[in-house]
């Protein structure tokens, strides 16, 4: 029986690419800080093939029991997938985020995936065609203003995907990660907004209703990411998984123009929370 151990598995795209593993009949471990959300992950499946902890993806320690414990019970004491999906957000001018919630969102979106590559490693090399599968996202293709810590760690996440893809060959591991754009998750409205008092904040619903309804920056369901995890293992080729695909476009204009991509984006993209488009 395959296994697949889920960051940041108690809501948005962690819990769908559990429930869709799950559903393949995989063993699977989802893992969050939030207690009620796997309580509700559990209810819904039941306890046949899934495991889970309240686990903070930022305690080394904690992590690393977690992932022993888990892999203890797998077939080969190994480890299939292992997916860095735990993320957070802070918002706002550069200069107005406090520094210790930027440093929050860096331990959370770029040292924790460190400490997953650390802690998985041992348990993947023991799985023929193991995969690391880590979450980034489309600002890393170019740092989007108003999010630039964010952007900076996905960019992060981007990078070490590709120098672990090169090195992991020669232990039988594979490494990928995907980039989605517009995520219809719960961090479209708990991404904090540091900014004046001018910039109006908007609800879930408001920004549902702002998000462009065709492009690549459509709002799509956090079940779109599932599926191209499921389908990232399926495929050993790829290395990086676009949602929607045509964000693959940022990246390679990017290579041409930076500055073409970056007027794009600013006519594009809105920026939620901010009254501008």
């Amino acid at each position: 029986m395959k296994s697949v151990f889920i960051t940041g598995a108690g809501s948005g795209m962690g819990r769908e690419g559990a429930k869709l593993f799950h559903a393949k009949g995989w063993r699977v471990a989802a893992v969050d800080r939030d207690g009620a959300g796997l309580d509700a992950l559990g209810a819904e499946l039941g306890t046949e093939r899934l495991w889970t902890r309240v686990v903070d993806v930022t305690d080394r320690d904690a992590l690393d029991r977690a992932l022993a414990d888990f892999c203890a019970g797998t077939s080969h004491g190994g480890l299939d997938m292992m997916w860095n999906n735990a993320g957070i957000g802070e918002g706002g001018w550069f200069e107005d985020v406090p520094y210790d919630a930027a440093m929050r969102v860096v331990d959370v979106n770029f040292k924790a995936v460190l400490t997953g590559a650390y802690g998985a490693l041992p348990y993947l090399r023991k799985a023929p065609g193991s995969l690391m599968f880590s979450t980034s996202s489309s600002s890393a293709t170019y740092g989007m203003p108003r999010l630039a810590v964010y952007s900076a760690t996905k960019h992060a996440v981007k990078g070490l995907t590709e120098a672990l893809s090169a090195e992991w060959w020669r232990h039988g591991v594979r490494v990928a990660d995907v980039l989605p754009g517009l995520i219809d998750t719960a961090i479209l409205t708990s991404t904090r907004q540091h900014s004046d008092a001018s910039a109006p904040t908007l609800s879930s619903e408001q920004i549902r209703a702002a998000a462009p309804k065709k492009g690549m920056f459509r709002l799509l369901p956090a079940s779109s990411v599932a599926e191209a995890a499921w389908h990232a293992y399926q495929h050993p080729t790829r290395l990086h998984w676009y949602v929607p695909p045509s964000i693959r476009w940022i990246d390679r204009l990017k290579g041409v123009s930076p500055e073409f991509v970056r007027s794009r984006i600013l006519k594009s993209l809105p920026t939620f929370g901010t009254g501008q488009q």
